[in-house]
């Protein structure tokens, strides 16, 4: 995590008047991820490589969810700070704070340039009328998260980069389940309109306090759709090895974790984002380690 010697001013060269998210304001939620953010298990390098690019996705976030002012003009300046933290220029500490791991890593531009892009969407588009449509959205908003962490790990190819999409699909998935009511809130649903339909809920009942019996199937489709997700990325697990395959076994666990979290409340998201203990997570790691040495095997 960031120390208290690093800057925390708000302002940054050129950053939108409406004043620029601090690094403590940005990293707080790192605790609360379906998944760890930067395992233990890895060095320490390694460690302070995810953890500055989990800043820049976190920064990239709250520009998109939470600025009070103008959030496309906010991007356009992130956008700039990224090509001069790529230069070893950036002025924001959560982007010098990247700046070492672009030396080090060399991960395409076009990675961060598609989280600030799922953010700019955002900022036009409040409903997906359908899977594939989400899912496009899913290749913006998550999946080079994944990438990148291959990328940190030295670890990416074509063929893991497309297992590890499929995990990150699923968790970002799992967190649209989770997130109804605020996303609701924030003017935006996420469940795809035709299968919103099918069901046989309505937008309306998403700001219920409870499900209700058609929001809960929806959200039961939902959960299923994302464990055939996780299941499908599951083999990138047996093609890693030592501290790297325990790590990535990390995401996948987390997602299946707050999956069975979100069953276990009867897929009711909308009293509350279920989510998994540490029981239930490391019961999780446990059986992905354990099924991908059988795949190895």
């Amino acid at each position: 995590m960031l120390t208290d010697a690093e800057p925390t001013d708000r302002r940054s060269a050129g950053a939108p008047s409406g004043g620029v998210p601090a690094p403590a304001e940005v990293m707080a939620r790192a605790g609360g991820e379906n998944f760890p953010v930067a395992s233990r298990v890895l060095p320490r390098a390694a460690r302070a490589d995810l953890l500055a690019i989990y800043g820049f996705a976190r920064l990239v976030d709250e520009l998109g969810d939470s600025y009070p002012g103008d959030r496309l003009a906010a991007l356009d300046w992130l956008e700039g700070e990224l090509d001069r933290a790529y230069a070893g220029a950036a002025t924001h500490p959560l982007l010098v704070r990247l700046q070492p791991t672009l030396r080090r890593c060399s991960p395409e531009r076009e990675l961060f340039v598609r989280l600030i892009d799922a953010n700019r969407m955002d900022q036009r588009v409040q409903r997906y009328g359908s899977w594939e449509q989400l899912r496009g959205y899913c290749a913006l908003s998550a999946d080079p998260v994944g990438e990148l962490v291959l990328c940190v790990l030295g670890l990416a190819t074509p063929e893991r980069v497309a297992l590890s999409d499929s995990i990150c699909t699923g968790l970002q998935l799992l967190e649209h389940c989770q997130d109804v009511a605020e996303d609701l809130a924030a003017g935006r649903v996420y469940l795809p309109a035709d299968e919103l339909e099918h069901c046989g809920a309505t937008v309306a009942e998403l700001g219920r306090p409870h499900a209700s019996a058609p929001v809960r199937e929806l959200i039961a489709f939902e959960i299923r759709r994302a464990r055939a997700l996780f299941d499908e990325g599951a083999p990138l697990i047996g093609e890693l090895s030592g501290r790297a395959r325990v790590a990535v076994a990390g995401f996948l666990a987390g997602g299946r974790a707050n999956a069975a979290a979100i069953e276990a409340a009867g897929y009711d998201v909308l009293a509350g984002a279920p989510r998994a203990g540490r029981i239930a997570l490391a019961r999780e790691l446990a059986r992905a380690l354990l099924a991908s040495r059988r795949v190895r095997s």
